[in-house]
């Protein structure tokens, strides 16, 4: 039985997934919608085919604090549930490493292995996508949010 692997990018507009068949993409797809709206039913609904996950991965920072935390509550009530386990990836694993808007002009940076906020004086575009392989991809130590910004 093959490995299936759904990738979720729940910080960017609009919903992003791919799934990975033995760590190879062979699906992408992006909804519309609030993630409180989408992510349960969509995820429902992958695990009622024949290419229901056996993993998940998403991102648990730095990024979007209410699309990070919808996912871990959904994903952590799914693994007590059903036994899927999940993992997070850096937000930077699915952007090429480019700044991350964080909230007002303040972006997360990241300079070698450290994750700053920094002011820039220009919009950058956020464009996120998923690898052909999962091979490329480091799973994050800890599945928990890493939100990097204190709570509002």
């Amino acid at each position: 039985m093959p490995k299936i692997t759904l990738v979720i990018n729940t910080i960017s507009t609009p919903l992003g997934f791919a799934l990975y068949k033995d760590n190879t993409l062979f699906k992408e797809w992006m909804l519309e919608g609030y993630i409180s709206d989408k992510l349960i039913l969509e995820i429902d609904r992958l695990l009622n085919t024949k290419d229901a996950p056996t993993e998940i991965l998403y991102i648990n920072g730095p990024g979007s604090q209410m699309g990070i935390k919808l996912s871990y509550i959904a994903l952590k009530t799914l693994y007590i549930l059903k036994g899927i386990p999940f993992f997070g990836i850096s937000a930077f694993s699915l952007n090429g490493g480019r700044p991350i808007k964080a909230m007002g002009k303040l972006y997360f940076v990241k300079v070698k292995d450290t994750i700053i906020t920094q002011p820039l004086k220009e919009n950058i575009l956020q464009e996120f996508s998923f690898p052909l392989s999962l091979d490329s991809l480091i799973r994050e130590s800890d599945n928990r949010p890493d939100y990097r910004l204190p709570a509002v």
